[in-house]
């Protein structure tokens, strides 16, 4: 052959492949194979990312709820600290029954996890306060082969249920022994309760006199049933969470009250469920780990995690472990339907390739008029969001974690103003959302009450279309008495004074008015000038103010697990700042308005000492214990300066342990105060307070400053302040 006719014919070969493509046939063959060909790999690469996806994302939901067990168990284990920091105050065999049984009950109250609190005396005396099965609170009080007698606490006092026989003495019980034999604080081995024969765990200390001697044995216990209670959250579907222990004792699990209840303890084969026993014939590692176990219902999902660790401030850790197991179907029964379904669009995938192109034109022709018609409506909200009512809003001069406080105007009046608000969007909780809504309309309320010149004057209150919960409130010049230590160190006794009688006016009206402050603290108390005036003392944030007599408890729902108390916290709460809260108020008892007076006289210590009446260099339980135990330090020793004798007496009456050894109420004090001799030249005149404010204070800035430069404080809490922060904080203890 000619080698010339053979080159032409190789090189017409791929001219008529690429004819045959483009003609009619080629493209109906060609186009589906390819389309084909393309889903094919789709799929595989898909299937591998869906199976990878799926897996990673069961494990981390699995890791979520084990997480999310381990971080309540451990709450419920750290509440045992502050527990016997509190029951120290009441091991004392001579204390009335009466008072101690409804001091436990307010103790345990909003306790999750927690099932008894105790007190063993070494006589075998024994005193304590028990969930029951259906969640209500017995006390009792017994001694070793005597009377056994049972209380329910009712309208703040113990009435009694029952009287029998037992032959209980604490002395012979495990942590009785573990604790007087240890001499600390210590955590007992899973073990059967001597009444109810559930399985539980014990933290005891064992409390000595100076002498050595044992006064008492305190313990905190948590049992099945009430840690079962705790951790029963089903965050997925069919899942189930269980708490044990590395030899297979059971700790917590959903159904734990209706677990068989022996003499013995818990084991994880007396539950009969196949996935569990797969899980405990395993061996817990140290580390969080997963596993898939094989039973005959079927291939389970499990992430184990260990928990315990050194808790309550005991060296020994807590050899726990929480397990959460879940079907595999539940979790990756929804990949393998999704394989199912893309074997099935694959097939089909010819048929509708057109359709899905024009749903796609269709959908991102859409997707940008919904995306230019979402612009043009955020930008009329954000314009919306700028006014309210009469008022125009100029700057953000502060915000926390749900609140904003802006400086605005008056659109017709020009008159500046101070608007607190909180948006909707900012109410994540919708457990939470009612009771800051009642919150903030109490606090406006109470604030339009309130006609003293020495409260924070509002001036409007309102809810927008938008959901933003607002006041408007007069703008103050000034700084809060947080601030003037923290920039200027301690001020004169005579300046200190003049404060503390303005801050007396406002709550004297407050107090005829029925209601407590309850959070009196140097960042809510604000120093302020207006015009030539000089110095004016505003009373600020009423918004965890309470009526005098509200009552301490209403009878609890059935379906309730805390008792209904008609009020935003509930029985057994504590609401406040540690450093400033008066010995009555840290023990949840009825309180009057010399809780207020003891507060205020917490912030005079701090005005003249620059510190805090007990320095904050332990936790916060053993400062609360300081407030409601121990004797009040010598102030004259922390005061640089003038100081008079009779100013010194006023202050440690106001911190009496005992209200009834404070001032009756703020008139007084503020007599007291004012009878105090101040010689001429220690005076506070206007002359004083001009110089300091003309040296000291910088001026208002005009309304169209950037918020980043605005130096006028606004009324509200230390989180929105602009000022600098000292860490002073409200605190809720006992809810969760």
């Amino acid at each position: 052959m000619n080698p010339g006719i053979k080159h032409t014919a190789d090189q017409a070969r791929p001219v008529r492949f690429a004819r045959a493509l483009a003609s009619p046939i080629g493209v109906i063959i060609t186009l589906p194979a390819l389309v084909i060909a393309v889903g094919l790999v789709v799929l595989l690469v898909g299937r591998s990312a869906t199976r990878n996806a799926s897996d990673s994302m069961a494990r981390h939901q699995l890791a979520e709820q084990a997480n999310a067990i381990q971080s309540d168990v451990a709450f419920a284990l750290d509440q045992a600290s502050p527990l016997i920091e509190r029951l120290r105050v009441l091991a004392d065999p001579q204390r009335p029954l009466a008072d101690v049984g409804v001091r436990l009950y307010d103790l345990i109250v909003g306790r999750p996890g927690v099932a008894f609190l105790s007190i063993s005396f070494p006589d075998g005396t024994f005193r304590g306060v028990q969930l029951q099965p259906d969640n209500s609170l017995a006390v009792q009080e017994s001694s070793p082969g005597g009377n056994a007698q049972w209380f329910v606490v009712k309208a703040g006092a113990l009435v009694p249920t029952k009287n029998e026989h037992t032959s209980y003495d604490p002395r012979t019980r495990g942590f009785y022994q573990l604790a007087t034999t240890r001499k600390k604080r210590v955590w007992t081995a899973p073990y059967t309760f001597f009444r109810s024969h559930e399985t539980g765990i014990t933290c005891a200390e064992p409390l000595f006199a100076a002498d050595g001697s044992l006064i008492a044995v305190l313990t905190v216990d948590f049992d099945v049933g009430a840690l079962s209670d705790f951790v029963a959250r089903p965050a997925l579907d069919q899942a189930r969470s269980i708490v044990f222990t590395r030899d297979g004792t059971v700790l917590a699990y959903p159904a734990g009250k209706s677990l068989p209840v022996t003499d013995k303890l818990l084991r994880g084969a007396d539950i009969h469920d196949p996935a569990l026993d797969a899980l405990f014939a395993l061996a817990p590692s140290n580390a969080q780990h997963f596993a898939v176990l094989p039973t005959q219902d079927g291939a389970f999902l499990s992430s184990i995690a260990p928990i315990g660790g050194n808790r309550a401030g005991i060296d020994a850790p807590l050899d726990w472990f929480v397990a959460t197991v879940v079907p595999e179907a539940t979790l990756l029964g929804p990949t393998h339907a999704l394989e199912k379904s893309s074997v099935i669009a694959s097939g089909g995938a010819l048929g509708i390739a057109v359709g899905l192109a024009l749903v796609l034109a269709w959908n991102l022709v859409r997707m940008r008029k919904q995306v230019a018609a979402s612009r043009a409506e955020a930008r009329h909200a954000e314009a919306r969001a700028r006014e309210l009512g009469s008022y125009r809003l100029v700057a953000r001069l502060g915000a926390g974690g749900m609140g904003e406080v802006w400086r605005a105007e008056h659109r017709l009046l020009a008159r500046s103003a101070a608007i607190k608000l909180i948006r909707a969007e900012a109410l994540h909780d919708p457990d939470s959302v009612n009771e800051i809504r009642e919150r903030f309309r109490r606090e406006a309320q109470t604030l339009a009450s309130m006609r003293s010149r020495h409260t924070i004057e509002i001036f409007d209150y309102g809810v927008t279309a938008e959901g933003v919960f607002y006041y408007v409130m007069e703008l103050l010049d000034g700084l809060d008495l947080e601030s003037i230590v923290v920039r200027y160190g301690p001020q004169p006794a005579t300046r200190v004074i003049n404060m503390m009688v303005q801050a007396c006016a406002s709550l004297a009206e407050a107090h005829d008015a029925g209601m407590l402050h309850r959070d009196i603290k140097p960042p809510n108390l604000f120093v302020s000038r207006a015009a030539d005036e000089l110095d004016i003392v505003k009373l600020l944030d009423f918004g965890i103010v309470q009526t005098l007599g509200e009552p301490a408890q209403r009878p609890a729902q059935p379906s309730q697990r805390f008792p209904d108390t008609g009020k935003l916290t509930q029985v057994g709460a504590m609401l406040g700042t540690p450093g400033f809260m008066a010995p009555e108020q840290i023990l949840g008892m009825q309180l009057d308005g010399r809780a207020d007076l003891y507060a205020l006289g917490c912030c005079a210590w701090w005005l003249l000492a620059g510190r805090e009446v007990f320095a904050r260099d332990v936790g916060e339980a053993k400062l609360l214990n300081r407030h409601i135990s121990e004797p009040l330090p010598r102030l004259a020793d922390h005061v640089r300066g003038w100081f008079p004798p009779e100013l010194e007496a006023v202050l440690a009456s106001c911190l009496a342990k005992d209200a009834e050894m404070r001032p009756d109420n703020a008139r007084v004090l503020a007599a007291q105060l004012r009878a105090i001799p101040i010689p001429p030249h220690h005076d506070w005149s206007d002359v004083h307070a001009a110089a300091w404010w003309t040296n000291y204070q910088p001026k208002a800035t005009a309304p169209n400053v950037p918020a980043s430069e605005v130096q006028v404080i606004m009324p509200g809490s230390s989180a929105e302040s602009t000022m600098p922060s000292h860490p002073f904080a409200e605190t809720v203890v006992g809810q969760r």
